[in-house]
């Protein structure tokens, strides 16, 4: 039996993946009839033969096949012997969480001919019921405001949420968790103090962006982090912009950036802000600089401010 399970999302299509697993060895307590093989680690003929083994204990074996399209030849071989592999009675599960060519022979077999279960992103909505139901799990709660602040600091990491969400319910033990809560506990990613940089310059306010990036240099950043940093977020720009001007709607744009609706609704007023011209001048000014530092012609903190001063 063959089952497929991929998407963006790696927290829940993991916490899937886990609790096949536990269910498996529920079942086949010995445990010794469960493989995982990474294809980045192992090849297509250590697969393959571990079906030819007798199990123990005659019973059914789980196997677990991660990263099959991170190897090209092991992907090849895979499409090959298709049917064969999908023959097999013992349980297959093909799990990938990097991104997919879809045009890929293997990935479109799979999908005909496998149980699929794709994760994507959730919705800012479902995202929402999913931090409330985390809160209530460890018996607190979040109130509104706060709820809006803990999703614009931590974004879509649903890996990082959750750490965060037990740190703030321990903390508070049972009591509603306000914004100031957050502020005490949570420490912003980089990303977002950037974004603050990139709402700045569209705001062409040089002297509140150059503030921010003053911040982060004192506070011990590197520099040429905060650039890659910069030109992640001005790329997210220039994706989502080049979608608008083909006239895609918001859910369109979501789907085919591959970005999370949160970070496209959080991005998506900053666009009106830039041309698709002016985003393409200043991703590729970007480059530019980061060649320079890195080749010793400039200093890396003169730069940034370069940077933001010619913008």
């Amino acid at each position: 039996m063959l089952y497929f399970i991929y998407g963006q999302d790696s927290y829940s299509s993991k916490k899937k993946l886990e609790e096949i697993i536990g269910e498996y060895k529920k079942i086949h307590k010995s445990g010794l009839n469960f493989i995982s093989i990474d294809a980045k680690e192992k090849s297509f003929d250590v697969f393959f033969d571990s079906f030819k083994i007798a199990p123990m204990f005659f019973e059914k074996k789980l196997v677990v096949l991660k990263n099959v399209f991170s190897d090209k030849n092991f992907q090849e071989k895979f499409f090959e012997n298709f049917k064969k592999i999908n023959n097999i009675k013992d349980i297959i599960i093909v799990f990938e969480v990097e991104k997919i060519d879809e045009r890929a022979k293997l990935f479109k077999a799979l999908k005909k001919e496998a149980k699929c279960q794709e994760f994507s992103f959730p919705s800012e909505a479902n995202l929402k019921k999913w931090i409330e139901n985390e809160f209530r799990k460890y018996g607190a709660k979040i109130d509104i405001q706060a709820q809006n602040y803990l999703l614009n600091i931590v974004g879509n990491n649903l890996w990082q949420m959750e750490n965060e969400i037990k740190k703030l319910a321990f903390f508070k033990k049972g009591q509603v968790i306000k914004k100031e809560d957050i502020d005490l506990h949570i420490k912003p990613k980089i990303e977002n103090d950037i974004f603050k940089t990139i709402e700045a310059l569209a705001a062409k306010d040089k002297k509140q962006a150059l503030c921010c990036l003053r911040n982060h240099i004192e506070s011990g950043d590197n520099e040429i982090y905060i650039l890659s940093m910069i030109a992640y977020q001005f790329k997210n720009l220039l994706i989502i912009k080049e979608l608008i001007d083909k006239g895609s709607p918001y859910y369109v744009i979501a789907q085919k950036s591959g970005l999370h609706p949160f970070v496209v609704k959080k991005t998506f007023y900053l666009c009106n802000k830039f041309s698709l011209e002016q985003l393409k001048k200043i991703y590729k000014k970007i480059f530019q600089i980061d060649l320079d530092i890195k080749s010793g012609k400039i200093d890396s903190e003169l730069a940034l401010d370069m940077f933001v001063a010619e913008i």
